[in-house]
């Protein structure tokens, strides 16, 4: 049993196929007795790794330890870089639960590649997207 396609979209179809081991293929079975619920806000979503809501820095490795900042007014509009450390909100992340990604706690707008995956540059923007 697989995702056809692999592709992780709502409403995608199941086939049968031959056994390969990818991710597709895999599947967790959650008792319904067991099932704790979505995390709730300073709880681990142990799926992502991040606690809900709680605010962090991303921090690059490079010497000098420069922080992920937003910025606007960049010819592309809001763009991601590396800044000093500052007191601003444009450095400072959280992990949004409902909609599964990183956000900037300045605009509340989600991590972005830009061009919808088809670059190698972040910025922000609304989330277009809920999980169901």
């Amino acid at each position: 049993m697989e995702v056809y396609q692999s592709k992780d979209n709502e409403n995608q179809n199941i086939v049968m196929s031959k056994s390969n081991g990818n991710l597709n293929q895999l599947w967790d079975v959650v008792y319904v007795d067991e099932f704790k619920g979505e995390p709730k806000k300073g709880e681990l979503n142990e799926d992502f790794g991040f606690y809900v809501e709680r605010p962090f820095h991303i921090v690059s490795q490079l010497p000098r330890r420069r922080y992920l900042s937003r910025v606007d007014g960049l010819p592309h509009g809001q763009q991601v870089v590396m800044k000093q450390p500052n007191s601003y909100k444009s450095q400072v992340w959280y992990f949004d639960q409902k909609s599964l990604t990183i956000k900037c706690q300045e605009n509340n707008q989600s991590l972005n590649i830009n061009g919808n995956g088809g670059s190698k540059h972040l910025n922000t923007r609304g989330t277009a997207t809920q999980w169901w």
